[in-house]
C-alpha cells in the first residue's frame, strides 16, 4: 500500500510541497519564496511561471530528501492563495501578463463604478461578497481592459482564466478546473447552485468560454503528467483558508479557526445552508467532499497581519529576522499607547473601507522600537477580535475557543495577547501548518487513503492552550483605543 499523501501549498510569499503520513505528520517538505512585484503603489503582482517552477522544485526537493518518488504518493492535493487572478494562452500555456494578487488595489475605481448602481452589496445575495478590490471578477475585468488581445482571446476560448489553483492544475493534468471554494471567491459563482452565473458574468463582462469547470474539493481530477509528480493522482483542491478549516477538522457548525499568515482569516463552519452576513463578513464555501452537499462558512478576511511584521523588517530594519519581533516586543510591558492600523490595502472585514490607509497613533517621545514591535503584534490580535465580534453577531454563536494555525502562532506573546483581548482560550494544535494538511486530507479522502472524517478528527491534537489572564477593564480599555485608531485611518483616499 502507498504510504503517503502530498500537498502543494502555493501561498502569497512562497510555494511549498509537503508529504504527510496516515497520522497527519509531516514526513518531508521543501519551500521556495517568489518575488513580490510592486510596479506602482497599491499594485501587487506575481510571475506565474516563476511560481510554477518553484512548485516543481519544491516537490522534487521534498521527495528527494526522503528518497521517495511520485509512485510513493497515493494522491496530491493543491491549496493556494485565493482571488489572485491570471489569464494564460490555451495553446502555449504562457501567461498573458503577471498575476494580479488578491491584495492588489488597482481596481478601486471599478469598485466605485459598480457600487454606484446598487451599492457595495449589490451582488451579496448571490455571491456572499461585497464589492471590493479583493475578489477576482474586477481583477479579470481590469486585465481584459488593459492587456492587448486578452478579452478577444478569452471570448474565443483561446485564453483561460483561473486563480492559482487552476493554473497549477492545468499544468499538472491538462484539465481546466477549479473547486467550489476558489470559485466562490471570484464573485462570478452563485452560492446555492455552485455554478457560474449568467447574470454575474453579464454584469462584469466575463465570457463563459474562458472559465474553468467548477468541481468538488475532493475528487479524482486525473493523473498528473508533469515531473516530478508524474503518475500520481491530483485529487484535492481547496482555497488556502478553507484548507486550514479542513486541516483543523472544523466539520461541525459553529467550529472556527483563525490562520495567521500574510493576512489573517477566521472561518466558522455554518453547515449546509449559507448564512448571509449583516456585520461585514463574507459568506463563502467551506468545502465539498465528493458528491456530498457543500458546506458553507462565514469568513472574516484581514488583509495585513504577518505582512506588517515583514514591513517593519524590510522597510524599517527594526530587526533582521521576523522571529526576532517577539523578544523585542517583550522588552516592554505594554504598547506605550502606540497603535498601528495596517490599512496598506484599505481595511477588509468587518469594515470594507478601501479609502483607509495605514496609521500609527499615540506616538510620544517615550515610544521606542520595542513599542512599535509590540503594537504590530497587537494589531494582529485586535483585528481578529473585530472579526470575532462580527462573527458572533451574524451566527448567534458565542465563541468558546479559537483554534489557530499559520506561521505566526509560534509567537507566544501574540497568542497570549490574543487570548487576553478575546477573553477566550486560544488553542495551538500540534501541527501548526494546517493549510497543507487540509489539502492532503481532501486528496486522501478522494482516493480512500483516509476512510472518513472521523479518521481525520483522530489525527488532530493540542500542543498548548493560552488562557485569558487580563483584567476585563484593562482589556476593554485597550480595545477602545484600538477602535479610535481605526477611525483615524478612514477617509485618507478621496474620490
Amino acid at each position: 500500500m502507498t504510504k503517503y499523501v502530498g500537498a502543494i501549498d502555493q501561498g502569497t510569499t512562497s510555494s511549498r510541497f509537503m508529504v504527510f503520513d496516515e497520522g497527519g505528520a509531516v514526513i518531508s517538505f521543501a519551500q521556495k519564496e517568489h518575488r513580490q512585484i510592486l510596479p506602482r503603489p497599491g499594485w501587487v503582482e506575481h510571475d506565474p511561471e516563476e511560481i510554477l517552477g518553484h512548485v516543481f522544485e519544491a516537490a522534487g526537493a521534498a521527495l528527494g530528501r526522503i528518497n521517495l518518488s511520485a509512485k510513493d504518493l497515493a494522491a496530491v492535493g493543491i491549496t493556494s492563495q485565493r482571488e489572485t487572478t491570471l489569464v494564460w494562452d490555451r495553446r502555449t500555456g504562457r501567461p498573458l501578463c503577471n498575476a494580479v494578487v488578491w491584495m492588489d488595489m488597482r481596481t478601486a475605481s471599478l469598485v466605485h463604478q459598480f457600487a454606484k448602481d446598487g451599492g457595495q452589496d449589490r451582488f451579496r445575495a448571490k455571491t456572499g461578497l461585497p464589492l471590493a478590490t479583493y475578489f477576482s471578477a474586477l481583477k479579470l475585468r481590469w486585465i481584459f481592459a488593459n492587456v492587448a488581445g486578452a478579452f478577444e482571446k478569452a471570448q474565443a476560448g483561446e485564453a483561460l482564466f483561473g486563480t492559482m489553483d487552476s493554473w497549477l492544475a492545468w499544468h499538472l493534468t491538462g484539465r481546466h478546473v477549479t473547486d467550489v471554494t476558489n470559485a466562490s471567491r471570484t464573485m462570478l459563482m452563485d452560492l446555492l447552485s455552485c455554478d457560474w452565473d449568467d447574470e454575474l458574468l453579464g454584469a462584469f463582462g466575463i465570457p463563459r468560454a474562458c472559465l474553468p469547470e467548477i468541481c468538488s474539493s475532493s475528487q479524482d481530477f486525473g493523473a498528473i503528467l508533469a515531473s516530478p509528480l508524474a503518475g500520481t493522482r491530483l485529487a484535492g483542491i481547496l482555497g488556502d483558508q478553507q484548507a486550514a478549516l479542513v486541516g483543523q477538522t472544523c466539520f461541525a457548525p459553529g467550529e472556527a479557526k483563525n490562520t495567521y499568515g500574510t493576512g489573517s482569516f477566521m472561518l466558522m463552519n455554518t453547515g449546509t445552508v449559507p448564512v448571509q452576513s449583516s456585520a461585514g463578513l463574507l459568506t463563502t464555501l467551506a468545502y465539498q467532499f465528493g458528491e456530498a452537499k457543500p458546506h458553507y462558512a462565514l469568513e472574516g478576511a484581514i488583509a495585513i497581519t504577518g505582512a506588517l511584521v515583514q514591513w517593519l523588517r524590510d522597510n524599517f530594519g527594526l530587526f533582521e529576522h521576523a522571529a526576532e519581533i517577539e523578544a523585542l516586543a517583550a522588552g516592554v510591558p505594554d504598547n506605550g499607547d502606540v497603535y498601528i492600523v495596517p490599512a496598506f490595502s484599505g481595511l477588509f472585514a468587518p469594515y470594507w473601507r478601501d479609502d483607509a490607509r495605514g496609521v500609527i497613533t499615540g506616538l510620544t517621545r517615550f515610544a521606542t522600537r520595542a513599542h512599535l514591535a509590540r503594537a504590530a503584534l497587537e494589531a494582529c490580535a485586535f483585528q481578529v477580535r473585530d472579526v470575532a465580534e462580527a462573527m458572533q453577531a451574524d451566527s448567534g454563536i458565542l465563541l468558546a475557543s479559537l483554534k489557530t494555525d499559520g506561521g505566526m502562532v509560534g509567537n507566544d506573546l501574540l497568542m497570549q495577547f490574543q487570548a487576553d483581548i478575546l477573553g477566550v482560550e486560544v488553542v495551538r494544535p500540534r501541527l501548526r501548518e494546517t493549510t497543507a494538511l487540509g489539502a492532503a486530507y481532501a486528496a486522501g479522502l478522494a482516493v480512500g487513503y483516509w476512510p472518513d472524517l472521523l479518521a481525520l478528527r483522530e489525527n488532530w491534537g493540542v500542543e498548548r492552550v493560552f488562557t485569558p489572564a487580563m483584567e476585563v477593564v484593562r482589556r476593554e480599555g485597550f480595545y477602545r483605543n484600538w477602535k479610535k485608531a481605526v477611525e483615524r485611518s478612514f477617509g485618507w483616499v478621496e474620490g
